[in-house]
């Protein structure tokens, strides 16, 4: 064996880069989660990335992994209160290994909201919660796939309460974070189209306010800022340019209204990515397929694209 101690190594190049290390959380124990994870992490990823899976070492008979107590065991295709505890544990273990260092990235695997309901833990999903735990106030949820880029005013909100949870401020924050967005994708004047939030984008107020109350004053606003916004456009309209090449995002006003097409278009390898955080976070966007849960024949490749999604926007951070 060569002794180390006598390499010769060039004083003038930069010390060997550290790897990347990405961590994966379990999500909700009793869907498709740690299934798609494992399978994800059997493709031949490049040699210079570190997986850390973080969920039950009872699930997930692997290494690196960071322990999660079982709480009990998992009942696939069941929603539990217990199962919830432990993705949350997952979650927030993953968050700190951020902040603290330990990772460069997090892929969280699919969380179920009605247990986390049962478990008395609140909230609507992944990207409130690590927003809270990241003391992020600024935040948005972007969903990505086959070169479509959506990014949703308004989340997880019955569809009652949309137009009334719209203000101009939060079609404007929607607007900014895709501009940053596509600076880190290697786009800094990126094409953003807006949606309208009514039918022919509420046709001259006859078909409903919003889009000259909100969203024209908030695209003008983001206009000044140095943005290349559009819009509002029809909703049944936009996707369809934008597939066709006119807008590099689109800013959907709520969550089917951008993810139906979303889902249409790149269902089984879409992503789902959490803007604003300072940290990186991905997701597959799916959920925990409870249906499929235990049968072994998930479809990792919504997981696999969250993954090297995170790979590469890690990689950025470091440029």
């Amino acid at each position: 064996m060569q002794d180390s101690r006598h390499e010769i190594r060039n004083p003038n190049l930069p010390p060997p880069p550290a790897p990347l290390r990405i961590g994966i959380t379990c999500g909700d124990l009793n869907g498709i989660g740690p299934e798609v994870a494992l399978k994800a992490l059997s493709k031949p990823w490049a040699k210079e990335v570190e997986f850390t899976l973080i969920g039950p070492e009872q699930v997930f008979d692997s290494s690196p992994l960071w322990n999660i107590d079982l709480q009990e065991a998992p009942h696939p295709g069941e929603i539990t209160a217990h199962a919830s505890r432990t993705a949350v544990a997952a979650v927030e273990r993953a968050v700190r290994g951020c902040l603290d260092g330990e990772l460069d990235a997090m892929v969280t695997a699919p969380i179920c909201k009605e247990g986390l309901k049962r478990a008395g833990l609140g909230g609507p999903g992944h990207t409130e919660m690590i927003a809270a735990l990241t003391g992020t106030k600024r935040y948005g949820m972007m969903l990505m796939g086959k070169g479509l880029r959506v990014m949703l005013a308004t989340r997880h909100l019955p569809l009652r309460a949309v137009a009334d949870a719209l203000t101009q401020e939060k079609i404007e924050e929607a607007i900014a974070l895709t501009g940053e967005a596509l600076r880190a994708f290697g786009l800094p004047n990126g094409r953003i189209g807006v949606c309208g939030l009514n039918p022919h984008a509420g046709d001259g107020r006859s078909l409903g306010s919003e889009e000259t109350d909100l969203i024209i004053p908030a695209i003008g606003a983001t206009r000044k800022s140095g943005l290349n916004v559009s819009g509002p456009v029809p909703a049944d309209v936009i996707f369809h340019q934008a597939l066709h090449g006119e807008f590099d995002a689109v800013v959907a006003m709520y969550h089917d209204q951008g993810l139906g097409p979303l889902k249409m278009h790149a269902f089984g390898c879409g992503v789902n990515i959490t803007l604003g955080l300072p940290i990186i976070r991905t997701s597959p966007d799916h959920g925990t397929a409870f249906d499929i849960a235990g049968k072994g024949i998930a479809d990792p490749g919504s997981m696999v694209a969250a993954i090297e999604t995170a790979i590469q926007l890690a990689t950025f951070s470091k440029v």
